[in-house]
């Protein structure tokens, strides 16, 4: 959490779907010819019998020493673990066997084949770093109660593992180096607080940590493991400008970092470690996401983050050249892992109407092959639903983006229900790609607009910070703005219209419902923030310095506790007049169940329908596909009692 809540200040998302100079093999034209076809609709199970595939941790050894396969993430058996996908083809094996735990891959060893992995209990994001040996004997490497851990990386040689923790000190996570031969760890950095760990140098000289000091301002600070082993800061600057850190290069020569100090943008700059000096690296008109390398650095990739798609781009610095690959569908490319000689690449692809499926590509020839096929077999992709940008205006004149998914057949003839959807955050962004979610509801004919609401990421600074202190203000405003655009649609029944989210998104969703009672006919909230003083007070202590920048974005509870009151559906859920349905994991360490319990009696209290869904084996997310499914099936059948006519 650590990582990527630092990385939401910056507006990088650490989403890598992309796409890149790609030679398409007629999947668009597969789509094309499906539309025509006679519409069928699908179960919410049939949907989420779709396979969830990942890649392994950037960072990471993903191939097998002995190149045979590459490590993958599977939802296969309804519980997330950890697989070793042949890269010849064929089915992936097996390498955990959770039913209880969401488990996610880390990384090969390098010479041998034991595998790293991590996995909280039950949602609880208090993960643990664990050795899978080859015999399959698990040791967790980093045990104890109440702290959580994750993977950093590994030395240039192999011989070193890197991890982080806040065992020693739960609002600080130290560096962990762990002799790869006799798992025998030592602090290599011990935080003294405020920072994050973004990374070690490929030769273990060099430690780069983040410190976001506000929601618009972070800084980034080195520390030299051969020198004084203090962290110095490098971006001494004045006024608000973010900085983050991508990385350090395969030679450990520079630091490769991020800063929107030049424009609304964050640009790619370089920094030499030996001189100090700065040049830019990667400069365009959307945020660069990452940057990352080979393990020579013979090739360079980095990613835009372009009007809510993800745009790669690889480059053989030998020749300075795109590399270009063929076989691949049209979508979304992400998760670039390389095997040790730098002959191959492993990655995902994904699309609106297709989840992320595993290929292999040869680097000499570009030629690419697909190793898994994730989407149910039992469902035509020609019945689902490409997404297209919108743009509608929301309070000001700020025009709000949109990714919107019309069903097929909408007309002014045959108008459809709609939902917005509100994504998390604060400042987080809805991006194109495939959800099982979206595409149930429009299978079933909802139209759904995921809007983008000022204070959104992936749009420039100055939009990312329009609702600072101000949040259920105007970018509340833009949430019932995007309702009135679609009720304006000819193809949207106007008297239908509802409202979603989860997270902060449930935050708008509830307080929709309270503040604007009458912008919608109905609102799903999932584990949303409905008494913002208290949750502002619950904020674990692993956010450390993330917290004071979210206080520093949100207002902080002891001294602006008035206005989060103002603000919070709890207190004014006697405005409450439409259907609401809730659906909450007991074991949500951001937004606890209490914070849903109230709101449903307070609601109930008025009189107002409510259903209500808890899920005992859950946390902030739901991870188990069976209650992915329950949840799917309560939404759908929320909606067609209380919205579609």
């Amino acid at each position: 959490m650590h990582r990527a809540a630092a990385v939401s200040i910056l507006a990088l998302l650490a989403a890598m779907p992309a796409s890149v100079a790609l030679a398409q093999d007629g999947h668009a034209g597969h789509h094309a010819d499906h539309q025509a076809a006679a519409h069928q609709t699908y179960s919410a199970a049939q949907f989420f019998q779709t396979t969830s595939f990942g890649m392994a941790s950037p960072g990471a050894y993903a191939f097998s020493p002995d190149g045979a396969h590459v490590l993958i993430n599977s939802d296969a058996s309804g519980v997330f673990n950890v697989y070793a996908q042949p890269i010849a083809g064929g089915e992936p094996v097996a390498l955990t066997q959770s039913s209880d735990n969401a488990t996610f891959a880390a990384s090969y060893f390098p010479n041998d084949g034991r595998v790293l992995f991590t996995h909280d209990q039950g949602g609880d994001e208090l993960d643990h770093v664990y050795v899978r040996n080859e015999d399959g004997t698990v040791v967790d490497l980093t045990p104890g109660e109440g702290l959580k851990a994750d993977f950093l990386g590994w030395s240039a040689d192999g011989q070193t593992l890197y991890l982080t923790s806040n065992g020693r000190n739960a609002e600080a996570f130290d560096i962990l180096a762990f002799d790869t031969a006799t798992l025998q760890g030592r602090v290599l950095f011990e935080n003294p607080g405020d920072y994050f760990p973004s990374g070690v140098s490929p030769d273990g000289r060099w430690v780069v940590i983040d410190k976001p000091n506000t929601s618009a301002d972070s800084d980034i600070y080195l520390v030299d493991l051969q020198g004084s082993g203090t962290p110095e800061l490098i971006t001494a600057h004045e006024g608000d400008i973010a900085y983050g850190s991508y990385g350090f290069t395969p030679d450990s020569a520079a630091l490769i970092f991020a800063t929107n100090e030049h424009g609304e943008w964050n640009q790619a700059w370089r920094r030499d470690l030996a001189t100090g000096a700065v040049s830019p690296l990667i400069q365009a008109d959307w945020d660069v996401m990452y940057v990352s390398y080979s393990p020579s650095g013979r090739y360079q990739i980095h990613a835009l983050n372009a009007d809510a798609s993800t745009d790669v781009t690889i480059t053989d610095t030998t020749t300075g050249q795109a590399v270009s690959l063929t076989g691949v569908p049209a979508g979304d490319l992400g998760g670039i892992r390389f095997n040790d000689d730098e002959s191959a690449i492993a990655f995902s692809v994904a699309s609106d109407t297709s989840p992320n499926d595993i290929f292999v590509a040869d680097l000499a020839t570009g030629q690419a092959q697909r190793l898994t096929h994730a989407l149910n077999p039992e469902i035509d992709e020609g019945q689902l639903v490409e997404a297209t940008i919108v743009r509608y205006a929301g309070e000001g004149g700020v025009m709000i983006p949109g990714v919107l998914y019309r069903p097929h057949g909408a007309s002014a003839e045959t108008p459809v229900p709609a939902v917005v959807f509100v994504h998390g955050g604060p400042g987080g962004q809805s991006r194109r790609g495939y959800s099982a979610m979206v595409q149930h509801l429009v299978n079933h004919g909802y139209a759904v607009l995921l809007a983008n609401n000022r204070g959104s990421s992936g749009y420039g600074k100055t939009f990312f910070h329009m609702d600072d202190r101000a949040h259920g203000e105007a970018d509340l405003r833009d949430i019932v703005a995007g309702g009135r655009w679609l009720r304006d649609q000819d193809w949207v029944a106007d008297d239908q219209v509802a409202v979603m989210g989860g997270s902060y998104g449930g935050y708008m969703t509830a307080a929709a419902l309270a503040f604007h009672p009458e912008a919608f006919e109905a609102g799903i909230n999932i584990f949303g923030v409905t008494n913002w003083v208290r949750t502002l007070e619950s904020i674990p202590a692993w956010w450390g310095a993330q917290r004071d920048a979210l206080f520093d974005e949100m207002g902080d509870p002891a001294t602006d506790a008035e206005r989060h009151r103002a603000i919070s559906p709890l207190f004014h859920a006697g405005n409450i007049v439409r259907p609401m349905l809730v659906v909450q994991g007991a074991n949500d360490p951001r937004v606890l169940q209490i914070e849903s319990d109230e709101l449903v009696a307070a609601v109930r209290a008025n009189g107002t329908p409510v259903e209500y869904v808890v899920f005992p084996d859950e946390g902030h997310g739901f991870q188990r596909r069976e209650n992915r499914i329950t949840a799917q099936e309560a939404y759908l059948e929320f909606l067609n009692q209380y919205v579609r006519d």
